[in-house]
């Protein structure tokens, strides 16, 4: 008889022990951590004081990842606070990185957009971008986090590109790719493939949405303009 059929035996039959009660107790066994014999009983005392254990461990963890993600919760609330308060599209791209860099702590961003009607000479953030880069971002279904970028965008980081060795990219979509936000660190671990992207998803649609009001065929000084006049 292996192990095996044991362990099954006493599974399809648990009436067995009541049968045989006193091999409870009488029944040695060794210690899970030191050569001492001990009975079942104590055995099975010490599986329920582990198992405890590991559900403690796992329900402190839960708390944590709660508490975290009510942390996040918070700052995406006051940045969405902040995006909608504004009056004119400087302010939001200023609100967008302050908020980014103090209250998220990520320190070094890089943003493009396209496919919207601003002066490209305005924004470094309405630079041209190559097709390569606009095929990459439409190619995003989900924020990407990791190691690796194309160069073109490494290099919106200017001198500090080469100090940075984790990103985390953000696609802008509506019914169309309208840009990029690009978060870097020069911590490897900051932004790794196998973390969660439902905050970055989440940030990257409230920067399009809010990005999009300045989308009416005008340009900056045609919305200063009016923002003026409904003063």
């Amino acid at each position: 008889m292996k192990p095996e059929d044991v362990a099954q035996y006493l599974q399809e039959h648990p009436q067995f022990f009541n049968e045989y009660a006193d091999l409870l107790a009488d029944i040695p066994i060794s210690h899970p951590q030191n050569d001492k014999v001990i009975s079942l009983n104590e055995r099975q005392i010490i599986a329920l004081r582990e198992r405890n254990r590991a559900l403690q461990d796992k329900l402190l963890e839960l708390i944590s990842f709660g508490e975290e993600n009510d942390a996040i919760g918070e700052k995406m609330h006051r940045l969405t606070i902040a995006l909608l308060s504004v009056s004119n599209l400087d302010e939001l791209l200023s609100a967008l990185y302050f908020s980014l860099k103090e209250d998220f702590a990520v320190p070094f961003v890089a943003m493009r957009f396209w496919e919207l009607s601003t002066e490209p000479g305005t924004h470094t953030e309405f630079s041209p971008t190559s097709e390569d880069v606009r095929t990459i971002a439409e190619s995003l279904a989900q924020p990407y986090c990791g190691n690796h970028i194309a160069d073109e965008i490494k290099q919106w980081f200017g001198e500090d590109a080469e100090h940075l060795h984790s990103f985390a990219m953000i696609p802008l979509n509506t019914v169309q790719t309208i840009g990029l936000i690009v978060l870097g660190s020069p911590d490897p671990e900051r932004f790794y493939p196998e973390m969660g992207t439902l905050h970055l998803k989440r940030l990257g649609e409230l920067v399009c949405t809010c990005i999009t009001r300045y989308d009416q065929a005008e340009t900056v000084g045609e919305i200063a303009a009016r923002d003026h006049q409904n003063q």
